[in-house]
């Protein structure tokens, strides 16, 4: 059975780092993951510098420590600014000393612009001076194979020993656009956050802080800091999102990580936004083999599981997304609309045909479109033509192309029903000269600014007149061209509002069951069966038979047609070695299956010893369902459950869940697999027991969070009848 598992979650490697250090593709210890507490205060003197020294500047324009300097300048910094310079005296009237050794102590950051042949010695230099964390642009390092991987690990020495905060290497450095502070080589245009709520970016990619930034900006968004942490020989994802959640000017947080290196901090820290009403939004590729070799080519880091990845950051309220579209999408709605929609999306056009496309776009992404009230109806009656169809998504009709007040009129309505959440209005746009009338004419229906509006027009690169954006951005509203990328955007905000209105519930139902379990290993069905029975879990009854006369007893007892499976921890998978037996009908069968079943092991398995023989009552028939657990090393442990039996090979129709999530919510995702329609009954079946199933996978769950030392539970099949269920096999992993 375990290989049911490895399809449904990946195996995880990560990096093994001790506060103040991290060594690139060492396994990732367990007391790593639980105790690394971020460095908010380090992360926080480094981004907000009261001082700050550029070692490795020249004069040339084009070098990188002018560049800085130039970043600087024209960002208007105010504070403290030293420059280290081998070759000048001075530069641009500022004096130049010629070694960090030459410094003053307990400098804020220093920005190290130096081939990475003089890092290691930079790093130590400042650890003299008492500098608080360094910038380290050098490449080179971690992510172009195990002698690089050597060079990082002598950086890292000596800013343990020098007690130096790093930031990078690999990385294009950091802008903090409240305070000016741009330490970074890029060629920066003054876009200052003033005074409005801003995005905080974080980003192990500077191409991607530079594409994230520039498209944020592009959609007259906020920036409050855009910072890229490299390779993260030091500094990390977790210490800049700590600082970022307790920056009042960011009220967003985008993330883009090809690894995060504490999950379990990464999650608390989720936890925390949430809390303070900050959305993470967060990308992170990694899903495909492909993707996580690119990523250690790229970082130097060690993708970890995906699946277990994205099951526990939505459980903690992180909003995640599959494509740059969708982050900044999400990204701009989550800034101008603070309180998530939880209700479904009311979608006005112009476009008749539009309609049955926008159904079947937001069926595919979850997004409920839901009908709108009588009163509403009778609303939008008024001012439609007689032979329109008033319902949601709503067609305005070519009426609206000779009278665009109608757009606006069907915003207002639309958006005031209880039903709607949020709308999304997308209208073809008719001449350029129009354009901007029809936008005008949608936004004078806009009347509640709780609720997330997204205007969009068709037409994909089309040209629009500028004022357009600028009309629909200044309202308030969104404006997102794209009705594809509007609705996908709207649908990660709702899914988002709803994971926040439960995200606080736990599973107060199943307790935790702590017992004892001394032996490693896999251990075999019977041994497994007795800690579900203990569980509470529902088990065949059955017996241990180590000859054929207690076997005889055994099913005498039980009562025929009985099953025979083989017992050790060495034969996780009996059916392909001949070691279970089924539909064994009285004492004569009972015999001869007995020796066939001992003929197969020895044939499978020559010479293997067998802890006995399971005697099992047969069970009815009902609905295969597989339900699991297993601990990924870095994130922690969750739950599966999904279509057993062969189902599981041909279909993979499973569900990863929180450990912790409560049995309605659990009953809600069990809705949610492809197959659920089997259990809800078909064609005249009864319909089966999804609250026992439900309550099996949350005793499961509560079973992972008590024991640390269980790896993999799997119990498939588990029988699903009308009432009740029955784990029909099992097998538990202790580590």
């Amino acid at each position: 059975m375990k290989k049911h598992f490895a399809r449904a979650w990946e195996t995880t490697t990560a990096t093994n780092r001790r506060p103040g250090s991290r060594k690139v593709g060492a396994r990732l210890k367990p007391e790593d993951v639980l105790n690394y507490t971020p460095r908010t205060a380090l992360a926080r003197r480094l981004l907000k510098p009261r001082s700050v020294a550029i070692v490795g500047i020249s004069p040339e324009p084009a070098s990188i420590g002018a560049r800085v300097y130039g970043n600087l300048k024209q960002f208007g910094y105010r504070g403290d600014i030293h420059l280290v310079s081998r070759s000048s005296k001075q530069i641009d009237g500022r004096p130049c000393v010629a070694s960090v050794d030459e410094l003053p102590e307990g400098i804020d950051a220093a920005v190290l612009a130096v081939p990475a042949a003089g890092v290691v010695d930079a790093i130590a230099a400042c650890g003299r001076k008492r500098i608080a964390a360094a910038v380290v642009f050098a490449a080179g390092f971690a992510e172009v194979g195990e002698q690089g991987k050597a060079e990082q690990q002598k950086m890292e020495q000596a800013a343990h020993q020098g007690d130096v905060g790093l930031c990078g290497p690999n990385c294009i450095g950091f802008t903090n656009f409240l305070d000016g502070a741009a330490l970074t080589f890029e060629p920066m245009l003054d876009a200052p956050a003033g005074n409005r709520p801003g995005i905080g970016i974080v980003t192990q990619s500077g191409a991607m802080q530079t594409t994230l930034r520039l498209s944020l900006h592009a959609k007259d968004l906020a920036v409050s800091y855009a910072i890229s942490t490299g390779n993260e020989a030091d500094l990390g994802v977790e210490d800049f999102v700590s600082f970022l959640i307790e920056d009042e000017a960011t009220r967003v947080i985008v993330v883009f990580a090809e690894q995060l290196r504490h999950p379990r901090a990464f999650l608390h820290l989720a936890a925390r936004a949430r809390g303070r009403g900050k959305p993470i939004v967060l990308m992170h590729p990694g899903r495909s083999a492909r993707a996580r070799a690119s990523a250690l080519s790229h970082t130097g880091a060690m993708t970890g599981n995906h699946a277990i990845m994205r099951t526990l950051v939505a459980r903690e309220g992180v909003v995640l997304v599959e494509t740059l579209e969708e982050l900044m999408d999400s990204t701009e709605i989550l800034l101008r609309f603070p309180k998530p929609p939880v209700k479904g999306v009311g979608i006005i056009t112009n476009s008749g045909a539009f309609k049955g496309y926008a159904i079947d776009f937001c069926d595919a992404l979850g997004l409920e479109v839901p009908e709108i009230a009588p009163e509403t109806v009778q609303a939008v009656k008024q001012f439609l033509p007689g032979f329109a169809a008033v319902e949601n998504p709503l067609d305005t009709t070519a009426q609206s192309l000779r009278d665009p007040g109608i757009l606006g009129k069907s915003t207002a309505a639309l958006l005031a029903d209880q039903a709607v959440g949020s709308a999304v209005v997308a209208f073809v746009p008719g001449p350029p000269e129009r354009v901007a009338d029809r936008a005008r004419a949608v936004l004078s229906g806009y009347r509640d600014p709780s609720k997330p509006l997204a205007v969009s027009v068709f037409g994909d690169e089309s040209p629009l007149p500028p004022e357009v954006a600028q009309l629909v951005r200044g309202s308030g509203a969104c404006f997102i061209k794209s009705p594809d990328r509007a609705l996908r955007a709207m649908a990660r905000v709702t899914a988002y509002g709803r994971t926040l209105a439960y995200a606080d519930e736990k599973d107060e139902t199943s307790s935790p069951h702590s017992l004892s379990l001394p032996v490693s290993g896999t251990w075999s069905e019977y041994r497994s069966k007795r800690i579900l029975a203990t569980l509470g879990i529902p088990v065949p009854e059955g017996f241990l038979a180590r000859e054929l006369e207690q076997a005889r007893q055994a099913a005498k007892s039980l009562g025929y047609p009985v099953a025979l499976k083989a017992q050790s921890s060495e034969l996780p998978h009996k059916t392909e070695a001949g070691a279970l037996i089924l539909g064994i009908g009285d004492e004569r069968d009972l015999e001869h299956a007995w020796i066939r079943l001992h003929e197969n092991v020895a044939r499978a398995r020559p010479g293997l010893a067998l802890e006995g023989v399971l005697v099992e009552k047969m069970a009815a028939s009902g609905i295969e369902m597989v339900v699991g657990a297993r601990r990924d090393p870095g994130w922690g442990p969750v739950t599966m459950v999904g279509l057993g039996g062969i189902w599981i090979e041909a279909l993979q129709d499973v569900c990863l869940l929180a450990p912790d999530l409560p049995q309605q919510r659990i009953v809600e995702k069990i809705h949610r697999l492809r197959g659920a329609a089997l259990l809800r009954g078909l064609r005249g079946s009864e319909p089966a027991d999804v609250a026992a199933l439900a309550r099996i996978v949350s005793r499961l769950g509560a079973f992972m969070r008590a024991h640390s030392e269980v790896a993999e539970v799997d119990i498939n099949p588990l029988v699903v009848y009308r009432e009740g269920a029955l784990a029909l096999d099992a097998l538990l992993v202790v580590s």
